[in-house]
């Protein structure tokens, strides 16, 4: 018995090749699933191609034709051309894509995850731009142009998603964690402004009707703006409340012995 291997983008393709280069048909060969393969973030990083092994008896192997000398760029491309496009018919040199190289990512951390960004934000938008900044505890990739609105999305969601993603693909291999950002033309420092704004004005109202208030569901970064916007005000306190990603952040009006108490806890 023999065995050889074959790869795809999945496990059908994997099969096609295995057909193409053994001339057997995919109903008669017997073979083991080694990977399924994995579509990585996006199809853009970490990606990971399907594998299978192919048992051959001898009587299979004699009768595999001798095999012509190969195109490596052209077997490398062979499985990523549009079937649609092609039919039943074998593709052709007009059939393979301009760039004869597969595209690699750079080796930088940083650089793939400023990659991963863009591809991201190309396919949402256009004409958008990245610039890279760092400092001591973050890297902030601030983005301009395109459709600002679209990138950022309700509350910021969008763009928190964004960031969760370029963020994992940053410090995927890494062993000391980097902090990313990712911002659209200033949105996080006005957000962070108006979110100060906001807590001081409710804290001012909780200790004047003196009740809790909400301010609904908010998610950790959000609430940590917050907390410590009012850390130090005095006459009220802060605490988040349920569970899960999004939590409400309540702030309180103090008691006399609570706020002498909070003035003896910070010096």
């Amino acid at each position: 018995m023999t065995f050889r291997e074959f790869d795809g983008k999945n496990v059908e393709k994997a099969l096609d090749k295995a057909s193409h280069k053994l001339h057997i048909p995919k109903e008669r060969l017997e073979y083991d699933i080694l990977s399924y393969g994995s579509s990585g973030i996006f199809g853009l990083a970490g990606t990971k191609k399907a594998r299978i092994r192919v048992k051959l008896n001898d009587e299979a192997t004699k009768s595999i034709p001798a095999s012509p000398v190969s195109d490596p760029v052209k077997d490398a491309v062979y499985e990523d051309i549009d079937e649609s496009a092609t039919g039943d018919r074998k593709p052709t040199a007009s059939d393979l894509p301009e760039t004869s190289q597969p595209y690699e990512f750079p080796e930088d951390a940083l650089d793939i995850g400023r990659e991963v960004l863009q591809r991201i934000i190309d396919a949402i938008t256009s004409d958008a731009k990245i610039t890279r900044e760092e400092n001591s505890d973050r890297v902030l990739f601030n983005i301009a142009g395109g459709n600002a609105a679209v990138l950022i999305g309700k509350r910021g969601q969008t763009l928190e998603a964004i960031q969760s993603l370029v963020e994992k693909v940053v410090n995927k291999n890494n062993d000391n964690r980097i902090r990313v950002q990712v911002d659209v033309e200033g949105y996080l420092k006005t957000r962070i402004e108006n979110l100060e704004q906001l807590a001081n004005r409710l804290a001012e109202k909780a200790q004047r009707i003196r009740k809790p208030i909400s301010m609904g569901q908010m998610n950790a970064h959000d609430r940590r703006i917050v907390h410590l916007a009012l850390k130090d005000t005095p006459g009220v306190r802060t605490k988040s409340r349920g569970e899960g990603y999004l939590r409400k952040l309540v702030i309180f009006p103090q008691q006399h012995s609570e706020r002498k108490q909070k003035t003896i806890d910070n010096g």
